[in-house]
């Protein structure tokens, strides 16, 4: 992004720089962020939004939330995990921000066929929790928060799911 301003040495200098001095700060290699300060809050830390829009504009990644942040993406779960997980086809990393970690995990191919969709969003959530927690206020709550068309969508996806979690899928289509 900067090659045009000057020397990769130049460059990592100035960021070190502006490091150093507090107006930058380095989460990740080749990721900072500009703190933002809150007159009762402090020091800001960026949001996983904006740390998963900067990654995977940088790097070109794809990105899938998996386990807590899934589930409580789709409202089934209200914990907010301190330890955010993706799957990704890139590299496996880690960013910190703050009390916050952001951890990509490399992952197959089949895993990541249905990353960026609510298929993706909704087989990952429901693996995360498990068959003994698939109770049926869950499912009426993804009743309730996915449009049947979305669920309905399902079905073409139905093939990416361990099979344990396929009879719940095509019950949620159903609906």
């Amino acid at each position: 992004m900067f090659a045009s301003i000057g020397s990769r040495a130049a460059i990592d200098k100035a960021l070190q720089r502006l490091v150093a001095r507090g107006d930058l700060r380095r989460l990740s290699r080749g990721l900072y962020d500009k703190p933002r300060q809150d007159p009762l809050l402090g020091t800001l830390w960026p949001s996983v939004d904006a740390i998963v829009a900067a990654l995977t504009g940088k790097d070109k990644l794809r990105l899938q939330p998996t386990g807590a942040y899934a589930a409580n993406l789709l409202g089934l779960s209200d914990q907010v995990p301190a330890r955010v997980e993706f799957l990704t086809d890139g590299t496996s990393r880690t960013v910190k921000a703050g009390p916050m970690q952001i951890v990509l995990k490399r992952t197959t191919p089949r895993q990541m066929a249905a990353a960026g969709r609510t298929s993706g969003l909704v087989i990952q959530a429901l693996r995360s929790l498990g068959a003994e927690h698939l109770t049926p206020q869950r499912m009426s709550k993804l009743r309730r928060t996915i449009p049947a068309a979305q669920r309905r969508v399902l079905l073409d996806d139905l093939t990416l799911a361990p099979g344990w979690l396929q009879p719940t899928l095509r019950a949620l289509a159903a609906d």
